[in-house]
């Protein structure tokens, strides 16, 4: 991430969606994960979806097995991130309804039949879809192909991935 790109963090145009790809690497040592916390510091119009939460367990529970981290270590992460999509927590949290489905099967259509449009697996299309159905403004992704999908839905992406 650039100099810029941390210091336009704090004028992202909200509500701003994480993803999981981002909402891991709050919790989860990894590249980039300072300057993304630099970035979304403060800030009270943070989305999630309790699958993005799952996502990132899923990925602590994988680093656990491969000795990355110990047992003490995934249950604080579980638990600190359970603490902070609570009702009082640092984020909105945002639940897969049936019209965040049919929204993700039409992004997926869409990326099966639209010259240019990138093919999303499943799981970023709910992301993205959880994101327009909640009018966010800005996605925050790691994910170069879903970067892709939320400029060509009309959202702002950070940080900035090519293409």
């Amino acid at each position: 991430m650039t100099a810029s790109e941390k210091r336009s963090g704090r004028r992202l145009r909200g509500p701003v969606y994480v993803d999981a790809s981002a909402l891991a690497k709050l919790y989860l040592p990894e590249a980039e994960s300072d300057s993304l916390e630099l970035a979304l510091f403060g800030r009270r119009d943070l989305q999630v979806s309790n699958l993005a939460v799952t996502e990132v367990i899923s990925a602590a529970a994988r680093r656990r097995r491969e000795g990355l981290l110990t047992s003490e270590q995934l249950s604080r992460v579980h638990s600190a991130l359970l603490d902070d999509v609570s009702n009082e927590g640092a984020f909105l949290r945002l639940d897969l309804e049936p019209s965040v489905h049919r929204e993700a099967e039409r992004l997926l259509v869409r990326g099966a039949t639209d010259e240019g449009a990138p093919g999303l697996r499943a799981a970023d299309a709910l992301h993205l879809a959880l994101a327009v159905t909640a009018a966010a403004r800005t996605l925050v992704t790691f994910d170069q192909r879903l970067a892709q999908a939320a400029r060509m839905a009309g959202l702002h992406v950070f940080p900035a991935l090519g293409p």
